[in-house]
């Protein structure tokens, strides 16, 4: 009898321990983003030839940048609660630098293409209000996944970038990337210039 327990203790100690030789970790979690109900105000400021509707102020503010001459018509629209930016700026356009102002962009969208999988552009044509744009997507572990242009192709060009305050990680952020698209979008389709 006691051959017999003796035996089963062994068999179900050596049960016990090799079943433990397949344990896995947990893949590692990320905090769930709470993200808050959008309204929509209009922006609208006597410095700046355009207005667009943006979120309420209760999810993001606007900081006006005038450190050098150059920054004369940007600003910044912080998402403090999404630690990130979206980075905005203007330029008048005449007919010598139109071309200049836009390759400058573009080379810095595709200053990404070193991190991104894959950058997309959509088109945005709105006749009727004279804007014009292309909506750039930047797929991967970049710090900005959105960067977009919007010009009358004579007098105006805007140009928004939305940055990260955080490590990038494209699966993580993916929520509030969707989030802020919609603003962006938003952006787009109200934007207006100015007579």
């Amino acid at each position: 009898m006691i051959k017999g327990l003796l035996a089963f203790a062994t068999i179900g100690t050596m049960v016990m321990l090799g079943s433990c030789s397949n344990y896995q970790p947990r893949p590692r979690g990320y905090f769930r983003i709470e993200l808050p109900n959008k309204t929509y105000t209009q922006f609208e400021n006597k410095r700046f030839p355009f207005t667009f509707d943006m979120p309420d102020t209760t999810l993001c503010n606007v900081i006006e940048k005038r450190e050098r001459k150059e920054d004369m018509y940007g600003f910044n629209i912080a998402y403090p609660k999404l630690r990130g930016c979206l980075y905005c700026d203007y330029k008048p356009v005449s007919k010598d630098n139109f071309w200049e102002i836009s390759e400058d962009f573009r080379s810095f969208v595709y200053k990404h293409d070193v991190k991104a999988d894959e950058i997309t552009e959509q088109l945005y044509v709105n006749d009727e209000a004279k804007v014009y744009g292309l909506l750039y997507e930047i797929q991967g572990n970049t710090a900005s996944q959105i960067q977009f242009v919007l010009t009358d192709s004579c007098k105006h060009y805007f140009r928004g970038a939305y940055y990260f305050n955080v490590s990038p990680n494209a699966d993580s952020l993916a929520p509030v990337t969707k989030y802020v698209k919609e603003d962006i979008l938003r952006i787009i389709e109200s934007f207006k210039w100015k007579n």
